[in-house]
């Protein structure tokens, strides 16, 4: 039991870093297959994994770590005018405005921010993902960023390994 739940941990993180890896889809198999794996230990570690996965680009968003050197100079070198990249940027101008505008309406109501974090780590609505670089963009206190989190995912996670059955059908398995 114990090492299938350090395998859970690794995949957790490894779907928080890499958002093409369900952690539904190995939960539901995991207790689907071996259901003596107490759901609640299942349901906490998943958690520590994906918040540990997000934390990375909570930091980054924050600005606290720096992106690879690889990463960082493609994002932000110097590229000659093009029409083609004029067309982008002037195609995009209202997402940014409207990005801008979300940031602003986060600093001056640190509550909403919080609690749109926190159903988003519990129904992933809206994406867990975009709520996760907003708080660090917006610069939300990490203690919170974690507490809310952890307990999303834990309420999440756990649901789904008490429940699969229930939860099988959403994901076509």
């Amino acid at each position: 039991m114990f090492g299938w739940l350090c395998v859970t941990l690794g995949v957790a993180f490894g779907s928080a870093v890499v958002p093409l890896i369900s952690i539904e889809v190995f939960v539901i198999g995991l207790v689907s297959s071996d259901p003596g794996i107490p759901w609640l230990a299942v349901g906490a570690v998943v958690a520590v994994g994906q918040i540990a996965g997000k934390l990375l680009y909570y930091l980054a968003a924050r600005g606290s770590i720096r992106l690879p050197a690889f990463l960082h100079d493609r994002l932000h070198r110097q590229r000659p005018p093009s029409p083609r990249r004029e067309a982008w940027r002037l195609r995009t101008k209202r997402l940014r405005r409207w990005v801008e505008a979300l940031r602003e309406r986060c600093h001056r109501h640190p509550h909403w921010m919080t609690s749109t974090y926190g159903i988003s780590s519990v129904f992933g609505l809206p994406p867990f993902m975009a709520t996760t670089v907003l708080a660090g963009l917006v610069r939300m206190r990490m203690s919170t960023f974690v507490s809310a989190g952890l307990l999303g995912r834990f309420i999440r996670f756990s649901a789904l390994a008490a429940a699969p059955a229930v939860f099988a059908g959403w994901f076509h398995i």
